[in-house]
């Protein structure tokens, strides 16, 4: 049943989000745009994973000619010198099908020592060893010998010559370069260029959730690159159903198969609570619930990462400490609850954002259309419910 959708979608003009879509115009609506009520929680200021005070989002778009439709983008946990001051980080795998370097030792030792990059799944190698270049090569960094550089991807091999490789470090050093806070775009930009997903053009998209104070306060922010498949389901809505695009639709209709629910999504969750890399491994896995409320099939071939980190000062791993032990506040288990949720939520809208946020792109011999923002206005209002 569907979860609350609010009387304000009715004053919306469906004309005018239809001509935005058919201009191919960066106009589309967020979910919030659409009066969507994404769960219990407020969001931030910006309804984006910058909500969290010192994450910064950089982002490298590359179009080019007829094939080339990919990019990368970057999320920093601080703007400062990351090896220098590492931030405790953890991960949630939930189907192995991809590339994530650096994991094992993010595992191992619950740290993360560079900014967090997204790319395609050929560009992953030539990502890291540029993040591995601009570690190297910042003031400060002159006796470093070993740099194990975040980075996640998605094949956007459909839409983009993604053998070609064209990502290069200068593109992976202007997303870096790039990067701030406030509002961040989303849709066919950075590493969602090329993607698609539930059939549909998917991307990057972005949201928030704040605790209220009397649960810490805390923020949490998400930022996902969609390209993964299943039955598409809106705040409960069976849109890819009514839409007549959905993971095993022609099978069922007795015809050929066609979309085998492939991609992958990454999720990268920042939090400003005081949380370890044990506790982090538990938020990062909540973010599965959010995606599955999309109606992920979790597909054999879909990559699916979670990766959060924590941007609490006190938390942060400085090399010039020399103790032997570190004496730190940290949030109790009972306490995680409240994030756990935000997670979900802000995780469920992000992809929802990715698609409403993304335009119809062509590619490499291929086209994706963008969700009909007007149909899935009118799914939407018939299937409403009241709480």
């Amino acid at each position: 049943m569907a979860r609350g959708f609010v009387a304000v979608v009715a004053l919306l003009s469906v004309a005018s989000f239809a001509a935005a879509q058919s201009a191919g115009s960066n106009t589309r609506p967020r979910a919030s745009d659409l009066g969507l009520k994404i769960g219990i929680l407020p969001t931030g200021p910006f309804n984006a994973i910058t909500d969290v005070a010192g994450v910064e989002v950089g982002q490298t778009t590359m179009i080019s000619g007829d094939n080339i439709r990919t990019g990368v983008t970057a999320v920093l946990p601080h703007s400062g010198n990351l090896y220098r001051e590492k931030v405790p980080g953890a991960l949630s795998v939930g189907n192995g099908f991809g590339k994530l370097t650096a994991s094992t030792q993010v595992d191992e030792m619950g740290e993360i020592e560079t900014p967090i990059l997204l790319t395609n799944t050929a560009s992953v190698p030539r990502v890291a060893d540029a993040v591995t270049t601009y570690i190297l090569t910042l003031p400060g960094n002159e006796d470093v010998l070993s740099v194990n550089p975040v980075v996640g991807e998605t094949n956007d091999g459909y839409l983009n010559d993604i053998r070609g490789r064209h990502v290069t470090p200068d593109d992976v050093f202007a997303a870096i370069k790039k990067a701030k806070g406030g509002p961040v775009e989303e849709g066919n930009v950075g590493a969602g260029t090329g993607t698609v997903a539930f059939g549909w053009k998917g991307g990057i998209g972005t949201s928030s959730r704040k605790l209220p104070q009397n649960l810490g306060g805390y923020t949490v922010g998400v930022l996902v690159q969609t390209n993964f498949g299943g039955v598409l389901t809106i705040t409960g809505a069976p849109v890819g159903q009514e839409l007549g695009q959905y993971y095993l639709h022609k099978e069922l209709q007795q015809g050929s198969a066609k979309d085998k629910a492939d991609g992958s999504c990454i999720m990268i969750i920042a939090t400003d609570a005081p949380v370890d890399s044990r506790n982090l491994r538990r938020l990062a896995a909540r973010a599965w619930l959010g995606m599955a409320r999309t109606g992920s099939a979790a597909s054999n071939g879909s990559g699916d990462y979670a990766i959060a980190f924590s941007t609490a000062s006190q938390l942060r791993i400085h090399t010039s400490e020399k103790p032997p032990t570190r004496h730190v506040e940290l949030l109790t288990n009972d306490a995680m609850s409240p994030l756990f949720l935000a997670v979900i939520e802000a995780t469920e809208e992000a992809i929802y954002n990715s698609m409403f946020r993304a335009t119809t792109m062509s590619g490499n011999g291929h086209t994706v259309a963008a969700l009909p923002i007007d149909k899935t206005i009118e799914i939407l209002r018939e299937h409403r419910c009241t709480k």
